[in-house]
């Protein structure tokens, strides 16, 4: 038989359709198989199940798989990148990079392969795996990994740098994305190409100008050397055609209060499109001018092309947390919808400048509500609504870009979206593009920075005063002495942890201050004056709830819609998601939290997992959005699925994680197939 094979003409030997970069190709989640369809889905069954048993409290897994030459690669909750034979899960290699310490909670949406090594990034270093073993490649930086504080005109040993998602290779390079703090103090999001073989630093652009560099006059002059943020956290997209790199930035740091970087911020909040050999700008649109929403683009920029005037338009189209899809020509940057601007009120509070405008596109129109109120609040039960109303009436409800108060502005869509990290899915067949969204409000409040605490003036605004936190995103402190030594959390405050910048700027007496506090409950009085301090920050990141902790406002609290980009229609919306416990009372179809994103195929199918607490793996009709198929998975499946085939043979998988605002963790990736 394996000689027959042999004889046989190659053009009929199929050939294996890989999943081969993060998003697919082009970043559009769009997927040319035909053999699974509206006819055939609801015949769907588990192929194989593969268990990490890496989960623990709060843990998340967030992989986009990449299939490569039947091998599917992933990461772990602990962060374990793991190798399985994507036709039967049966596990190849695994590599784990941790040193022993203290496992948290870290969200990573995969790797890169190319060639014949898999990259992939764990705290603040790329590595560099042998594709065969699993093991960390000699030639590479130092002994399989560099590490990706070095190289950004600062001291390393001051940064906080990582990457969430995974880069992308062009030629022979691999340009990276990165996470750095959200507060401060800072590390800048500059975006780097390292070269594939040996991983030094082959070009950088500056996300925080410096001088003499384009957009350095929309910062203070000093702000290259301190500021952070302006990152593009939620990856980067590749047009190898046309040499192309396009990044979507985060905002600046800190978020929410901006004294200290009064100006426009380039290039924070940015649509960048770069010369990929050189990382020379070739154009850019900013969408928020010096945000204090933390309205950051949420993902990477989609490849698409669309039709204007009879003619072929390669376009790009990036979502936003507001709701607005913006559509750009490629090459050019020119806007391919009318854009508009509009009015900002100025900020009340004391040290802030804002923008006086901001942009906005007349089409599509959003595809989540933009303003909270009084008669979209929750009628679940009249106690909720009663609660909920008592609340709202005492806080500021204005729609987007109504500046962040003392008493309290609602941040509607919320700082979650909008739109999500797990993007948009494009179907070149119809221009329909799809995106999941949240619709919840959260409220944003500034209050004072106590200059003589030292927990206060640099934790609280995560942790609170309290030290409870906003679990999980922002984990409770409180009792940490009995889960951690002295000397982990030493190291975490000076290091740094996921999300979390390192503070070792503020010297050992003002860390060891922190620590003491944490440990005893006893408050020394610090007063850690650095270029970072501000006058202000905020109490924490606050869902807005019912007193039974469900939204504030009036479902859906969460959606799924296709957005017609040729006419800038939305053709359908749907809401997406359930709390089981209310859809057991009657209460259905309210929508709730859903993070990852979808993949849409030319045989008419939208699949899709994402919801956070009904556990759904979902298959759609693409045009009509009526559900077709649905299973169950062991944990929330909040990630983007992938589509592949080998030897005649399609698959549907995804990475079940949960762990997502208090959901139940996981560790599994589940893979279905037809009979």
């Amino acid at each position: 038989m394996r000689f027959a094979l042999l004889l046989l003409p190659a053009a009929l030997i199929a050939a294996d359709v890989q999943w081969p970069v993060n998003g697919g190709p082009d970043n559009i989640r769009y997927s040319s198989l035909t053999q699974i369809g509206p006819s055939s889905v609801t015949q769907l069954q588990q192929a194989w199940r593969w268990d990490s048993h890496d989960e623990f409290k709060d843990s998340e897994m967030q992989s986009n798989p990449i299939v490569v030459d039947g091998v599917l690669y992933a990461t772990t909750p602990k962060m374990r990148v793991v190798a399985l034979d994507a036709a039967t899960g049966r596990e190849i290699w695994t590599f784990d990079p941790n040193d022993g310490s203290a496992i948290r909670r870290v969200r990573n949406r995969g790797v890169t392969v190319h060639q014949d090594r898999v990259f992939f990034t764990w705290r603040n270093f790329l590595y560099a795996l042998d594709k065969k073993t699993g093991k960390p490649i000699p030639s590479f930086g130092d002994n399989g990994r560099i590490d990706l504080r070095n190289g950004l005109d600062r001291p390393a040993d001051t940064l906080t740098v990582s990457a969430s998602s995974p880069g992308v290779i062009f030629e022979d390079l691999i340009i990276m994305p990165s996470t750095v703090p959200e507060t401060l103090p800072g590390s800048p999001g500059h975006i780097r190409a390292f070269d594939v073989h040996t991983g030094k630093q082959r070009w950088i652009f500056h996300t925080i100008p410096h001088p003499g560099e384009f957009g350095y006059e929309t910062w203070p002059k000093d702000a290259w050397k301190i500021s952070g943020g302006a990152n593009p956290w939620a990856g980067v997209t590749i047009d190898a055609k046309n040499g192309i790199l396009f990044a979507s930035t985060g905002s600046a740091s800190f978020d929410f209060y901006g004294a200290n970087r009064i100006g426009d911020n380039l290039f924070a909040d940015c649509i960048l499109a770069l010369d990929a050999r050189t990382g020379k700008r070739l154009w850019h649109f900013q969408d928020v001018h010096h945000d204090v929403w933390d309205y950051d683009f949420p993902a990477a920029p989609s490849l698409i092309t669309l039709n204007r005037n009879g003619r072929k338009v390669e376009a790009l189209a990036q979502i936003t947390k507001t709701g607005y899809v913006y559509v750009f020509d490629r090459k050019t940057g020119e806007s391919l919808f009318p854009l508009g601007t509009r009015k900002v009120p100025p900020s009340p509070v004391d040290g802030e400048k804002l923008s006086e405008t901001q942009p906005y596109p007349l089409k599509p129109p959003p595809f989540v509500r933009q303003i909270l109120t009084e008669d979209m609040l929750t009628n679940r039960t009249p106690e909720a609504h009663a609660a909920v109303l008592e609340r709202f009436r005492k806080i500021n409800s204005k729609g987007i870009f109504y500046p962040p108060t003392t008493e309290g502005t609602v941040i509607f869509p919320g700082f979650d979206g909008g739109g999500e990290w797990g993007g948009a899915a494009f179907d070149p067949a119809t221009s329909l593009l799809y995106v999941n969204a949240n619709e919840m409000a959260w409220i944003l409040r500034l209050v004072p920075r106590d200059a003589t605490s030292a927990y206060k003036a640099n934790c609280a605004t995560c942790h609170r005063d309290d030290r409870r936190g906003t679990p999980p995103e922002f984990p409770s402190l409180v009792d940490i002495g009995t889960k951690l030594s002295r000397a982990d959390i030493v190291r975490t405050v000076r290091q740094g942890a996921g999300r979390m910048p390192g503070f070792s700027a503020l010297g050992n007496e003002t860390i060891n201050a922190i620590v003491d506090y944490l440990l005893t409950g006893k408050e020394p009085e610090t007063a850690p004056r650095d270029p970072n301090w501000l006058k202000y920050r905020s109490d924490g990141y606050n869902v807005f709830q019912d007193p039974d902790g469900y939204p504030a406002i009036a479902p859906p609290w969460g959606t799924l819609s296709a957005i017609d980009l040729d006419k800038g229609e939305i053709r359908w919306k749907i809401p997406f998601g359930e709390f089981p416990e209310l859809a057991a009372k009657g209460l259905k179809n309210t929508g709730s939290d859903n993070y990852g994103g979808p993949v849409v195929t030319a045989s008419g199918l939208l699949f899709i997992g994402a919801t956070n607490f009904d556990k759904k793996f979902h298959a759609y009709d693409k045009l009509t959005g009526k559900l077709l198929w649905e299973t169950t998975l062991p944990a929330a499946g909040n990630a983007t699925p992938s589509v592949y085939e080998i030897n005649g043979k399609e698959y549907v998988t995804i990475v079940c994680g949960g762990g997502k605002n208090g959901a139940p963790a996981g560790g599994s990736i589940v893979t279905f197939s037809l009979p």
